[in-house]
């Protein structure tokens, strides 16, 4: 098998290793309460569930999204900081959806960033931080 350069980097996944110390801990019997990846310790909202089942069920929603994201959730996002942080976001020009904090600060980082420039990383970090 062929030994890919920036797999070969990759320090160990945070998460993992804090997973194993979690399932030893309990296995000794020890009480755990988890901050670890924020994972939500209650069900999802019935009428959330719903919502989700009927989006599903319609074909129009068997596409991608466009690459900056929907723009009615794009609109929401900006409406929403807007509310909470009294701040004015564009949503055309200044909100993007993305999968998640790790994608969406790895591929800020890459776009802003060129050969020879340093950026301070806190630790723990996510391992796609560290390129």
């Amino acid at each position: 098998m062929q030994n890919f350069f920036r797999i070969q980097r990759l320090p160990p996944y945070v998460f993992s290793q804090v997973q194993d110390l979690k399932i030893q801990a309990r296995q000794r019997g020890e009480d755990i309460i988890d901050f670890g990846m924020g994972n939500p310790d209650q069900a999802t909202p019935p009428h959330i569930v719903e919502k989700l089942v009927e989006a599903a069920g319609k074909g129009k929603n068997h596409r991608y999204s466009a690459s900056r994201g929907i723009t009615r959730l794009r609109h929401a996002i900006s409406a929403w900081y807007g509310r909470h942080y009294n701040v004015d976001i564009d949503p055309e020009t200044e909100a993007i959806v993305t999968l998640g904090v790790k994608e969406g600060l790895s591929h800020l980082v890459l776009a802003m960033l060129g050969p020879g420039d340093v950026v301070l990383t806190p630790t723990p970090t996510y391992p796609i931080h560290m390129y």
